[in-house]
């Protein structure tokens, strides 16, 4: 027996332009909003980083200014990784298997990294089995996921971060933000869940840093290092 397939409705091609020509609309408000969004945050204050954090990386102890690699602004992914765990949280790694090429972020002075709670060890592991490249670190013992509220459990008062809703126990996922003046270490933005899933690519990541994408369209402070967009 044949089971019937749900679809769209069938129009003729006229009808269809006059729908997608409204639609088309919509899209371009979006776009719109989405960028008036992006100019909000580059306008975001940042908070100093007070404590001197420690990672394990591929080529040993490795400071948080030291995750920059000389770059003034430092993207990170909060990889969920317990160190109980033996494998990485799949949702995460869904997310970096859909990363594309982020060799952009680095010509405009940002760096991406992964960090996770679990010992390098067990990320290296991992790292290898699933055939990335991007560079991750571990925080292992130090007081980095808590501090950033993506380990939550009797450590966190999730009334700290009120605009994020805890609800559970556990490792978590988050994006955050750092920018570099010297030697000194600045939180900019962090964002959860949902807010994460579709930064998976160079633009979309730029929107999120306070330089965002340095071209000359984007409304952004005086000062801002900008470009020409096709330049």
């Amino acid at each position: 027996m044949t089971m019937p397939v749900v679809h769209p409705p069938i129009a003729s091609r006229a009808e269809w332009l006059a729908q997608r020509t409204r639609l088309l609309e919509s899209e371009k408000e979006s776009t719109r909003q989405r960028d008036r969004v992006a100019a909000a945050r580059r306008r975001l204050p940042m908070v100093r980083i007070n404590k001197d954090y420690l990672f394990e990386g591929s080529t040993g102890r490795r400071r948080l200014v030291d995750l920059f690699e000389g770059r003034l602004q430092l993207i990170v992914y909060h990889f969920m990784f317990d160190p109980a765990w033996d494998k990485g949280c799949p949702g995460c790694t869904g997310y970096v298997d859909a990363l594309g090429d982020l060799s952009m972020l680095t010509e405009r002075n940002t760096t991406f990294a992964l960090i996770s709670r679990a010992p390098f060890a067990k990320l290296e592991t991992y790292r290898q089995q699933r055939g990335w490249k991007r560079p991750w670190f571990s925080s292992f013992g130090s007081d980095f996921n808590y501090d950033f509220h993506v380990t939550l459990d009797e450590k966190i008062r999730p009334a700290e971060y009120n605009y994020r809703s805890v609800t559970d126990t556990g490792e978590a996922h988050e994006l955050s933000v750092f920018f570099r003046v010297n030697e000194e270490i600045y939180h900019t933005y962090s964002t959860f869940a949902r807010g994460v899933e579709g930064l998976t690519d160079s633009y979309s990541l730029f929107d999120v840093t306070p330089y965002g994408r340095q071209e000359d369209w984007e409304d952004s402070p005086a000062g801002w290092p900008q470009r020409p967009t096709y330049g």
